[in-house]
């Protein structure tokens, strides 16, 4: 589990943004929305979510760009150099810090907790029997 004493890293393909994790991951889950997965390449995104106290960037602040999609508040955040999606808010220091938990090198110490825009996931997708809640839109807010 991430935290000062024992931080976890990631960063981008060509090593140019660096970041590290010094919380625990607030929570983690998979989208199956359209965006998450134009944006992965993949059938969802798997996600986190951090305090932006727990986030910290150690390299490559000049190689972020961020592209903020129709009808959301939070951008994606990329490496303009490997193209890489790193994650989703406005890093370093924004509000909402969100990592795609791919692009860290070690473990998050989170496993994925749901799914959620199932509804929208792709037509040709079969969700696996992993036990976890499936929420069609948004997950609750508790």
């Amino acid at each position: 589990m991430p935290s000062l004493n024992a931080p976890v890293q990631g960063g981008c393909l060509c090593g140019g943004v660096r970041y590290e994790i010094t919380r625990p991951f607030e929570r983690a889950g998979y989208c199956h929305c359209s965006r998450c997965r134009k944006l992965t390449g993949g059938l969802a995104g798997l996600n986190g979510r951090v305090a932006p106290e727990g986030f910290r960037l150690l390299a490559g602040h000049e190689r972020l760009g961020s592209y903020t999609p129709a009808q959301s508040a939070n951008p994606v955040v990329f490496c303009r150099t490997c193209g890489s999606n790193l994650g989703r808010g406005r890093w370093p220091d924004g509000p909402v810090i969100g990592v795609r938990l791919g692009t860290l090198d070690g473990d998050p110490g989170i496993r994925p907790q749901y799914h959620i825009f199932v509804a929208s996931r792709a037509s040709w997708e079969e969700l696996p029997e992993d036990g976890l809640p499936r929420y069609s839109e948004r997950k609750p807010q508790r």
